[in-house]
């Protein structure tokens, strides 16, 4: 099943946002990377709300929420996006006996049922919470590089294994992007769990599975491939609602 054109893709350099300071238009990680974000982009073929969200550290549900996108969030090349809540306007609803006539001259008072605005794009509001997955270890081997350490693994961890070994779906649920377009991570999956969590799995040999595909617990989603650097090891991160977080407060003790 596919769910439109690459709908689920990511684009994935090292990069959420933990925290947002400093002027418009770049993001300071409290992994000291940076990334410009513009006020607009507009969408190639290889990317989808999500990969945008993913690259900006964003939740996918405000992005959509700023664009007016519903579910199933599906977004076109050549389309444009606003990275950035809308700004808020005034318009003037005249009542019926104003009808036909010209609108209220500026400076003139607007009653509360006479004035609209935008802010109901700006945040798609609460929403119920999702429980966190059961989740499983990706792969075997020891953890060679922590969360928010350097060495290709700043917003995850990292985990030494074989090349061509497997690696395993850490909860289950839906591929959202499957492929090699996004800069550092390699040949990337991501899995959303439910409508808050998901997990990716960087530098991989070879994918087994595609976008839109439904995958178990468990269940081998590609092979082990290799670091810039030549080292064997899977780049593992978890992420809800935009947010890195470090896997180890969530992965089993034991194996």
């Amino acid at each position: 099943m596919h769910f439109g054109r690459r709908l689920f893709e990511f684009s994935v350099p090292a990069l959420v946002a933990v925290a947002v300071t400093g002027c418009a238009g770049v993001l300071h990680f409290q992994s000291t990377q940076v990334v410009s974000r513009p006020r607009t982009q507009v969408i190639k073929p290889s990317e989808t709300l999500y990969s945008i969200a993913w690259h900006y550290g964003l939740d996918y549900h405000v992005l959509a929420a700023w664009n007016g996108i519903k579910p199933p969030y599906t977004i076109y090349p050549g389309q444009r996006l606003i990275l950035y809540p809308p700004r808020r306007r005034a318009v003037n609803a005249p009542s019926p006996e104003h009808r036909g006539r010209r609108a209220i001259a500026r400076g003139s008072p607007l009653s509360k049922s006479a004035v609209t605005s935008v802010s109901a794009h700006e945040n798609p509001g609460p929403r119920a919470t999702s429980p966190a997955p059961h989740w499983l270890w990706p792969a075997r081997g020891k953890v060679i590089a922590s969360y928010g350490k350097p060495r290709f693994a700043k917003q995850g961890i990292l985990i030494d294994g074989s090349l061509g070994e497997p690696i395993r779906a850490a909860a289950a649920g839906t591929v959202v992007y499957a492929g090699s377009a996004l800069a550092g991570y390699g040949r990337l999956i991501i899995i959303k769990h439910n409508d808050e969590w998901l997990s990716a799995y960087g530098h991989n040999q070879r994918l087994l599975v595609r976008e839109g595909e439904r995958v178990q617990a468990g269940e081998q989603i590609a092979k082990m491939g290799q670091l810039p650097d030549g080292t064997s090891a899977l780049y593992f991160e978890i992420r809800r609602d935009g947010t890195p977080l470090n896997p180890l407060h969530f992965l089993p003790k034991s194996r």
